[in-house]
């Protein structure tokens, strides 16, 4: 007798499918974003995005049919310039240390958040994180450009703040509204920075492909995130996000043809180990919390993912 799978599993089946596809989305966003950089640079592939994301959220959201107290703005104001700081971080990390490597050491970010806010035994992750570190950056003979690894690490460090205002921003007001403030104050933050370097190079084909670029990074993962977290509890969504520097590595390998080393590969994957270890002992007391704001891995995977 043939029987049919329960509603709940096809609805996680269908999430974990959303999220792998957005996780995906954003890496191919990545490496084309590395490609079109050898022509703009990092400073203004990383600018044009953050331009382009804050008219598309805007645009969606539309802030001011929202009321946001002065602490609300002031929140989501230094969100904006995390924002500004993990995207410009990682896109000069990216110039020179694999996709893979980039991604799994900007990871550190979250994951530091969510071992201090573990309970007990959890924080022994950060053992395994720093394990996977080491075999990323093989100090012992200088496998990795330190200059990227400082870069990857000072994104981590903005990510992590990214992370904490978000989960307060999440308490005050909806995701997608306090997007829409930060988002802008991160473009603005990115013009201050490099904008006099990069807006004389832009025409109208490069704009057109910073389009194509925000479109495939924040709209279409976010959307997806949006309804994978509708199907998926926070603690399997983040879990899920944990293997995104393992697609990021594959897709190094497979568009830019950045092959792993067997230290990279070890490396990265106790990072992997170390983030789901770390999401399942982090989260946050749910009886206290809005519903966005939940799961410390999860809220860097929904809100980061769509601007990384």
């Amino acid at each position: 007798m043939s029987s049919t799978p329960a509603p709940a599993a096809t609805s996680a089946s269908v999430g974990s499918l959303m999220a792998f596809a957005a996780m995906g989305c954003v890496q191919l966003g990545l490496a084309a974003s590395i490609g079109l950089a050898g022509s703009l640079g990092s400073e203004g592939v990383a600018w044009l995005r953050l331009a382009w994301a804050a008219v598309i959220l805007v645009a969606i959201a539309r802030p001011w049919r929202m009321r946001f107290t002065r602490a609300t703005l002031g929140v989501c104001a230094l969100l904006g310039l995390a924002t500004a700081g993990m995207t410009l971080a990682f896109m000069k990390a990216v110039e020179t240390i694999p996709l893979g490597t980039a991604s799994a050491l900007e990871f550190m970010g979250p994951l530091a958040v969510a071992i201090v806010q573990g309970r007990g035994a959890g924080r022994w992750w950060a053992l395994v994180a720093a394990a996977g570190v080491l075999g990323l950056t093989e100090p012992w003979h200088g496998a990795a450009d330190l200059a990227g690894v400082l870069f990857a690490l000072a994104g981590a460090g903005c990510w992590a703040l990214y992370v904490l205002l978000t989960q307060r921003a999440g308490d005050a007001v909806d995701g997608i509204g306090a997007l829409a403030i930060s988002m802008p104050v991160a473009a603005l933050a990115a013009t201050l920075v490099v904008g006099p370097e990069v807006i004389g190079r832009m025409d109208v084909q490069v704009l057109a492909i910073g389009l194509a670029l925000a479109l495939l990074l924040p709209v279409i993962p976010f959307s997806l995130e949006l309804l994978a977290l509708r199907r998926l509890t926070t603690a399997a969504f983040g879990t899920l996000m944990c293997l995104e520097p393992a697609i990021a590595m594959v897709v190094g390998f497979i568009f830019l043809q950045q092959v792993p080393r067997p230290a990279a590969i070890a490396g990265i994957v106790l990072v992997i180990v170390a983030g789901i270890g770390a999401t399942r002992t982090g989260r946050r007391d749910p009886a206290k919390l809005s519903p966005t704001a939940q799961d410390p891995a999860a809220t860097a995977a929904a809100a980061a993912q769509s601007i990384r």
